[in-house]
């Protein structure tokens, strides 16, 4: 099934996603500057694959996200795209009970407390107590 083909079957609104800013792309697909751009992107698709939100949700949602960043005057430069796919990602997985935002929240501070205690050069590993959970 082609990327068009996949579109309609999921009823993306062609015009509001040709609104959308488009993914960094070269010959082989997406291209991604860091890992977690390449994660989030990766979980968005599952999760519409497993039927938790259409694709046309997906997109929408995002679009919300990025004129709410525009209302807020950032700037469209592309550099915070995928802040606002993050954003718009988190926002689907706790309208559709997947998770909770107190739940998004521990696992962020989680994550930033590992890298604050990792040495320079070295990889973040998450330890998660026997009261952490995610």
């Amino acid at each position: 099934m082609t990327g068009s083909e996949r579109d309609d079957a999921n009823g993306v609104d062609a015009e509001r996603l040709a609104a959308l800013p488009p993914l960094p792309t070269d010959d082989e697909g997406p291209v991604f500057e860091a890992p977690w751009q390449a994660q989030a992107f990766a979980l968005a698709v599952k999760l519409s694959d497993e039927g938790h939100f259409t694709w046309k949700e997906w997109a929408g949602t995002l679009a919300d996200e990025l004129a709410a960043a525009e209302a807020r005057g950032e700037p469209d430069d592309g550099t915070r795209y995928y802040h606002h796919w993050v954003a718009a990602l988190e926002r689907l997985v706790v309208d559709r009970r997947l998770s909770t935002s107190a739940a998004l929240d521990d696992c962020k501070e989680a994550w930033a407390d590992a890298y604050r205690h990792t040495p320079h050069g070295q990889p973040v590993e998450l330890h998660l107590g026997p009261s952490r959970e995610l």
